[in-house]
């Protein structure tokens, strides 16, 4: 089996196991719990259960995928037990239904060994009288009985009904399922909770949420297996702020897949694994966001580069003995920080968001659903041989992406006809070149188009260049490939298109790196070129067509630890096509400071996020 078809089946093995839970031991009306727990009102309507008027019928779920060779099915039998069946999607209808029929003969067989009137009519062995095979047959939307030659692929339609005995069942092809669903694992008073959903046949944009709080001393609306009783909180949203009065309770959400159409599956529940705890209180990012409540206008590019600290950094023995010692061990776990992360982000309102030191993980199960919530779509580019990269997110309902240009810097000076001038020019200089080759530096790069005017197209960049304070000559190298590249994408791709390019640069306005962003050129003898000393030294001259401008000046810093501070990452603008409409206030010395460097209690990186409207001229 491929991978593909491997998880698929596991998906919905999730789904059996939740069957198989609801209906339990207990003999139910013809109907699970789980079939009959929508949570969405009228999202789900409830089926009939033995002996409810006519044209009521059980749910049938069918799972049947044209790249996948087996179908699955799911029904719940009268005496409450679930049936999970994987067939052929070849296979002729006729063995299928007799396989459906023999599955609940036995139940039924085995529901009258239980009965007292099966022990009364038993003979003298003890044996209850055998029951009658039960009649299966399918029949189409239109109540026609379905030939027992046609495949199951082709028998097996939405709408159509199952009749098993006297029970009919709705057969519902491919509805949505929910295959994974988690809460975070910390949880703080004040800050948004964005659950991490995968869904099938199905979106999370389109799912119906109901979010519910512990009440521990009984008096609630719902007890759960575990004995906890579940108070409804007033929100249907995907996202649940939790306030102080949830401090030291659970949270559960109840979540019911759908689709666009309208569709929905069924649903799936998560209990949070702790309590929320107190939140840190103020943040330093409160006060920007009172610039940014809202998404900015038609017309406009609300834009965020921020290096957000990887994990991997923040860990170390190193990180907290020598980098952060002023800095709370609990404030640099990941959990609490991605707490922090997140409501930032999300306060920012932005339309594109370019993040620097994002780990793999942290992308898939932390900011790429939490933002997915708030309608950013996010892309992913990790470094060569590490477990972090960059991340791109940009808002669905201004832009869509047409194309992603990425490359590792090494493998592209070596590999790429584009830069055999500037690989010609490093060749005399085997030290220098060798410690490029050596950098695992990248450079996302991305291709949107407007969504209001498709006449409108931007190349969206980001990097994060190499860290070393005497790496200068390096920087260079690096910056040189990614703007050959980028003008490769913009200039031969995309001819005409702008660029916006963000990034950890590394570099203060004071380098040679900066200067040739904003100049175009770089001269042979600049001073960068033997940052590294005699041995790396690597003159050369180069120069780049763009016009480029930092959009938000050049702060004081945007790194701010306690051995330096100092401004290394930028929003540069192609300033033949855009223009700054405004620059969110970064926060004042005194929130910086207030426990002494970055990162803090009250904000998540060593980094400071840089944001700023940008608008088309």
């Amino acid at each position: 089996m491929n991978g593909g078809c491997r998880a698929g089946w596991f998906m919905w093995s999730l789904l059996w196991g939740e069957l198989r839970a609801a209906a339990g031991p207990r003999r139910l009306r013809c109907r699970s719990a789980a079939f009959l727990s929508s949570g969405g009102g009228d999202a789900v309507p409830p089926g009939p259960a033995c002996g409810d008027p006519p044209g009521h019928m059980e749910r049938a779920v069918v799972r049947c995928v044209p790249s996948e060779p087996k179908m699955s099915l799911w029904f719940v039998l009268c005496d409450g037990s679930a049936k999970h069946m994987q067939r052929d999607q070849t296979e002729p209808l006729g063995r299928a239904l007799a396989r459906i029929g023999t599955n609940a003969g036995k139940g039924h067989a085995k529901a009258a060994k239980k009965s007292k009137k099966a022990r009364a009519e038993a003979g003298p062995a003890g044996e209850p009288v055998p029951t009658a095979p039960l009649a299966v047959r399918l029949f189409s939307r239109d109540g026609e009985s379905v030939a027992e030659d046609v495949s199951n692929a082709e028998a097996w339609q939405d709408g159509a009904v199952l009749q098993i005995g006297e029970v009919k069942y709705q057969v519902e092809r491919n509805p949505p399922s929910v295959i994974e669903l988690q809460l975070p694992r910390s949880l703080l008073a004040g800050f948004p909770v964005c659950p991490k959903i995968h869904t099938e046949f199905g979106a999370p944009q389109h799912c119906l949420f109901r979010w519910y709080r512990e009440q521990p001393g009984g008096g609630g609306d719902e007890p759960s297996p575990g004995g906890a009783i579940w108070v409804e909180a007033p929100v249907r949203d995907r996202v649940f702020t939790p306030t102080n009065a949830h401090i030291g309770l659970r949270l559960k959400l109840h979540c019911t897949p759908g689709n666009s159409q309208q569709r929905y599956g069924l649903p799936r529940e998560v209990e949070s694994s702790g309590p929320v705890e107190a939140g840190p209180g103020a943040c330093t990012f409160d006060s920007r966001h009172l610039y940014t409540k809202k998404v900015s206008g038609e017309g406009l590019i609300r834009t965020v580069s921020y290096n957000v600290l990887a994990d991997i950094y923040a860990q170390t023995e190193h990180s907290r003995t020598v980098l952060y010692p002023y800095c709370a061990p609990y404030a640099l776990e990941l959990d609490y920080r991605q707490n922090l992360l997140k409501k930032e982000l999300a306060g920012y309102s932005a339309d594109l968001i370019c993040l620097q030191e994002v780990d793999k993980s942290v992308f898939a199960d932390s900011l790429a659903p939490a933002l997915d919530a708030f309608g950013l779509e996010g892309l992913f580019r990790i470094k060569e041989k590490q477990h972090e990269g960059l991340a791109t997110f940009y808002r669905r309902d201004k832009f869509s992406l047409l194309s992603e240009h990425d490359i590792a810097f090494n493998e592209a000076l070596v590999s790429n006809p584009l830069h055999k001038e500037l690989r010609d020019k490093l060749a005399p200089y085997p030290l220098a070149q060798e410690k490029v080759l050596q950098r695992s530096s990248v450079l996302q790069v991305s291709v949107l188009q407007s969504t209001n005017d498709p006449s409108k197209k931007i190349c969206i960049a980001n990097t994060h260049l190499y860290w070393h304070p005497k790496g200068g000559n390096i920087r260079l190298i690096q910056i040189a490939v990614a703007l050959s590249h980028i003008r490769h994408v913009t200039c031969d791709l995309y001819p005409g298109i702008p660029v916006i390019f963000c990034g950890d640069f590394n570099s203060t306005p004071s380098t040679g790196m900066y200067s040739f962003i904003n100049s175009g050129n770089i001269a042979e003898d600049h001073e960068d070129w033997v940052s590294n000393g005699e041995e790396e030294r690597c003159n050369m001259c180069l120069t780049h067509p763009f016009k480029l401008q930092s959009a938000c000046g050049e702060p004081a810093y945007t790194n701010y630890v306690g051995g330096f501070h100092g401004c290394l990452d930028y929003i540069f603008i192609d300033i033949n096509a855009l223009e700054v409409e405004q620059v969110i206030p970064l926060p004042s010395h005194e929130e910086v400071t207030t426990h002494q460097a970055l990162p803090s209690v009250s904000h998540p990186s060593d980094h400071i996020a840089l944001i700023c409207d940008l608008k088309w001229k």
